[in-house]
């Protein structure tokens, strides 16, 4: 039995409130006590300003997404933007001093808004608390709407609680909360304004801010971001033009968000200095998002037989394309002053096999002792039993809150460098098997709710299975062998998803059978199209909005 404690009222003082919204419908009846606390008349407001003001900018940028994959897929290179070159060049501007709570940031925690995951990561050690919307969860929309609720509750310090006799609460000194809402790309097909879907950046984002951006002030700190899954600099742009829109709104001063942006897909990697330009008054670094990237860079060179890559699990921080990312990454950020945070290992610990858990612990060891030696100010862990790991290599290596003054200008990146797929390894059975083991159980887990899984001592999430996905598909459409010889076809796919499908349901608990079905049936679609569709979650969000009660025709499906 849960019991929740929720006192806080966060709602802007100044709104207006029990106003009629027009133009906005709720397409759902779920969670109607979080819908009463979040979806109030006056942030829903809000939603509907930032939705008319800034959706038809939003649609226009991810159509210049789809007009440059088709530029790509003809064979135009990857490079630098020629019209930025100024902004590269000049030395002398920088971004936003580090704000309360950011100037340290050497172990950075991540996972989805539940409240026990909320209360345990706060709870954890880490520096900073990555509150996540987008791919450690699934976005039902009970799962959006109480993590709303979650996370105003932490802000205000009441979101004590007891499950199951056990009582959750709040250390005196938590960790600071950063939020990273859905990316450009998702929409949020239970609320519409005028007929169209919000963005579920804009629903996140904007629901979040509306609620918590004073009370933060008020306490020491401020609204914080992460932003994923650009594509452009003109993306950031959009981004910083909402923030100095929200700010006005409620009557923040400007500049007090702060936001580290995902340097997760390859054509941002030609373009870090330009996002941080974009949002230089509001940023507080960039992030190596490095699993996403791999996904990017398989989907962005789809065309590409040069770039077939070997097992998922040879493809590491260290191979040609993946260092050179990371070395751009660290030497721009401290060039322009902010923070280069690196990026998640995969492992987690492993109970009842002392063992096989030193295995894999020495293994995030040896990762974190890369991103310190590196430069980077900070990294990513996704188990709070980890936090004490990662902090000992970065204290012992990093003597101040951060590593600004490791400027690398020993590092030279050109386009080349971050093409590079010189890569040791090869395609396996064992590793197809793996990819396919992995997109089955995500994807089925992700339908039932669960937007993160254990799965053979790795944490999987959207990435990681994005990775599987596009890789499967890249072998089938380029003719790759297997070790045996044996050609990854169509055919060889599906009789392995059959094979499989059986295991994964075994392997991980709570998976229904109608939704492996689903995604199996996904999987075989997948590997005999021309293309791969964009996004997992995209294809698959129309099975989370029906089974909350949202007719077809709100729907937008990539299938």
């Amino acid at each position: 039995m849960t019991s929740y404690k929720i006192k806080c009222n966060a709602v802007h003082p100044l709104s207006p409130t029990a106003l009629m919204v027009t133009g906005l419908e709720i397409h759902t009846q779920v969670a109607q006590k979080a819908q009463a606390e979040i979806l109030t008349d006056a942030a829903l407001r809000f939603l509907v300003a930032l939705h008319r003001t800034f959706d038809a900018t939003r649609q226009g940028l991810l159509a210049a997404r789809e007009a440059a994959q088709a530029r790509f897929d003809a064979g135009a290179p990857f490079d630098f933007p020629p019209e930025t070159a100024h902004i590269r060049a000049e030395p002398s501007w920088h971004c936003a001093p580090p704000s309360p709570g950011l100037e340290d940031r050497r172990v950075e925690i991540t996972g989805p808004t539940d409240r026990k995951m909320v209360i345990n990561a706060l709870n954890s050690g880490a520096k900073t608390f990555m509150a996540d919307f987008e791919d450690a969860s699934s976005p039902t929309f009970k799962a959006m709407i109480e993590g709303q609720v979650n996370l105003r509750d932490a802000i205000c310090r009441q979101i004590d609680f007891e499950l199951s006799g056990k009582q959750y609460k709040l250390s005196p000194n938590p960790a600071v909360l950063i939020v990273r809402p859905r990316g450009w790309h998702l929409d949020e097909p239970r609320v519409t304004v005028d007929k169209a879907p919000i963005s579920g950046s804009l629903f996140d984002f904007g629901l979040f801010f509306y609620h918590n951006a004073d009370e933060l002030v008020k306490r020491g700190f401020g609204p914080y971001f992460y932003l994923p899954k650009m594509e452009h600099y003109l993306e950031a742009r959009l981004w910083n033009d909402v923030f100095l829109f929200a700010q006005s709104y409620i009557g923040v001063p400007h500049n007090t968000i702060r936001a580290t942006v995902l340097i997760e897909t390859l054509p941002a990697a030609f373009q870090m200095e330009e996002i941080l330009f974009e949002l230089r008054n509001h940023s507080s670094g960039l992030n190596c998002g490095r699993w996403d990237y791999i996904f990017s860079f398989i989907k962005k060179r789809r065309a590409d037989r040069n770039a077939i890559l070997p097992d998922r699990k040879d493809v590491t921080m260290e191979v040609g394309f993946m260092s050179a990312y990371v070395r751009l990454l660290i030497q721009t950020c401290h060039k322009r002053k902010v923070a280069a945070i690196g990026g998640m290992s995969a492992q987690i610990p492993i109970k009842g096999d002392e063992k096989a858990n030193e295995v894999a612990m020495n293994k995030v060891r040896a990762d974190k002792l890369r991103e310190v030696t590196n430069g980077h100010d900070g990294t990513w862990i996704a188990h709070p039993l980890i936090n004490n790991i990662a902090r000992e290599i970065f204290d012992q290596y990093m003597m101040g809150p951060n590593q600004y003054h490791v400027r690398r200008e020993d590092v030279r990146i050109a386009a080349s460098d971050l093409l590079d797929t010189k890569v040791s390894g090869r395609i396996t059975s064992e590793g197809v098997r793996s990819n396919v083991s992995a997109v089955l159980a995500y994807g089925t887990a992700w339908l039932g709710g669960n937007g993160c899984i254990p799965l053979n001592h790795l944490m999987e999430d959207a990435a990681t299975a994005e990775i599987a996905r596009v890789q499967v598909w890249q072998w089938v459409r380029h003719g790759a062998r297997d070790e045996t010889g044996a050609t990854i076809t169509v055919e060889y796919i599906g009789k392995l998803i059959d094979a499989v499908a059986p295991e994964v349901r075994k392997a991980v608990s709570g998976l229904r059978d109608d939704h492996l079905i689903i995604v199996a049936k996904y999987i075989k679609d997948q590997v005999s199209r021309q293309w791969p569709t964009e996004f997992l979650t995209s294809d698959l969000m129309p099975y989370l909005a029906a089974a909350d009660g949202v007719p077809a025709r709100w729907q937008r499906s990539a299938l």
